[in-house]
Parts: C-alpha cells; sequence; structure tokens
C-alpha cells in the first residue's frame, strides 16, 4: 500500500502545481495521465463501472466525480482533484480541493474547514476506537463552523480494490454499532463539505454530482493506516516524506 498511496500523492501534488486558469478539465486530466504512466502506475479510476477519465476533476458546485471536458477553470474557481492509482495491485486513494490563482475569503474558509475535518478524522483511526469515532470527528468540526456534511456519499475501506468494506461515514448514524478499528486496516477518509445544504443530485451523465442549492463544496482524502499507535497518512506525496 505503502507505494501506491505515495504514487498517488506524488500525482495529485502535481496536479494541483500544474492547475492554472484558462486549462480544461480534460487537459488537466491528461496531465495527470502523463504522469501516472511517467511513474508506471495505472488509473484505478478509468473504466471503473466505465468511468471514462484518468481523475475526477470537480470545479466549484461539483462536489465529486466531476468527468474531464471542456469546462475551463477559471481564476477564483475551487477545483476539487481526486487520484487513485493502482501499483502492483494495491490501490492508492487521495483528494485535495485548490484554488485556480486565488479565492474568495469564504471559498478559502470552507477548504481550510474540510482539511481541517479530514486532520480530526484521522486522529481518531486508533486502534480500539470505532469507525463512527472517525464520522464524529469530522461532523463536530465541519457543523460546529456552519458548513454541512454531505451524506449521500462516504469513506470507505481501500487495499486492492478501491472500495472495500467498511464504509466510512462522515456523520454518525444513529442505527447500531460502528465496526472497530484494528491495526493493519487501510482506510480512504474523506470528507465532502458544503457551503450550504448537504443535498447533492447527480446529472444527466450519471456521474456527475452537484450540490442541490448550487453552493461550493470542497473534498479532501487520504488513505490511512491504522497503526499499534498513531495513524499513519499513506499519500503523503514524496516530496513531502523527504522532509
Amino acid at each position: 500500500m505503502r507505494p501506491a498511496c505515495r504514487m498517488a500523492g506524488t500525482v495529485l501534488d502535481e496536479m494541483a502545481a500544474f492547475i492554472k486558469p484558462g486549462l480544461t478539465t480534460r487537459e488537466i486530466d491528461e496531465f495527470a495521465a502523463e504522469r501516472m504512466k511517467h511513474y508506471g502506475v495505472k488509473s484505478a479510476f478509468l473504466g471503473y463501472h466505465k468511468y471514462p477519465c484518468y481523475t475526477c476533476i470537480s470545479v466549484n458546485e461539483v462536489v465529486v466525480h466531476g468527468m474531464a471536458g471542456k469546462r475551463r477553470v477559471e481564476f477564483g474557481d475551487i477545483v476539487s482533484l481526486d487520484v487513485g492509482v493502482v501499483m502492483n495491485g494495491f490501490v492508492g486513494d487521495t483528494a485535495r480541493t485548490v484554488a485556480v490563482g486565488g479565492c474568495s475569503l469564504e471559498a478559502q474558509r470552507l477548504m481550510d474547514v474540510t482539511e481541517k475535518s479530514l486532520h480530526a478524522g484521522i486522529a481518531q483511526a486508533i486502534p480500539g476506537n470505532r469507525i463512527s469515532d472517525i464520522s464524529r470527528a469530522v461532523q463536530q468540526y465541519v457543523e460546529s463552523n456552519h458548513f454541512s456534511v454531505v451524506r449521500d456519499f462516504v469513506g470507505h475501506g481501500v487495499g486492492r480494490a478501491m472500495h472495500e468494506e467498511p464504509q466510512i461515514p462522515n456523520y454518525v448514524e444513529r442505527r447500531g454499532s460502528s465496526p472497530k478499528l484494528k491495526p493493519g486496516m487501510t482506510l480512504a477518509i474523506e470528507p465532502m463539505v458544503n457551503a450550504g445544504v448537504p443535498d447533492v443530485e447527480i446529472l444527466n451523465d450519471g456521474w456527475t454530482v452537484v450540490t442541490k442549492d448550487g453552493q461550493l463544496s470542497a473534498h479532501f482524502e487520504h488513505s490511512v493506516l491504522v497503526t499499534e499507535g498513531e495513524p499513519e497518512i499513506l499519500t503523503w506525496p514524496e516530496k513531502m516524506r523527504s522532509k
């Protein structure tokens, strides 16, 4: 898992640095495809349930699963980049929302809160805790900052397949107890946070998920290893690991 996740983080980092006003989402996806080829990894998304792109590129009101196409990113947009790669039979999955050149203060606050909620959730990924401890930490941080958690899409286990058990909601489900965390589990924790209402809808292409009220959304994700002690973030890019 470590090499696959490291490559996912590295491709994501390079995508984030590549983005500038005027590029189409297709051009950004093609850049990611070239970087995956350079590193000798394959996209975990391309062909998954017939998904036609190498990455998911979700602009402004698009929550997740934005498909590459003719849409141009402009100064002030925020763009969620979701990268999954396969290396030696293992999957690395990671996401980040970035501003194109700059953005409004409220958009920046949305991104900051979403990223901090991710790390609040990761901090709960320790042996003996339950999935619900991760969910509660994310939800409490997001809602205390007056944003809303998307409930239609959740995090998940990750390993030899992209989506494995257990599911990891970013809110607390009130029915029953959730799975207990054990060393060796690898989890893709991924808050999706909306500036407005939590409700979303899927467009006619069958993939693109947008906020119901048209307001902004942000998405951050790391693949994380539950250890005997503190959780290990696996999807830091190569340059972060060398520091």
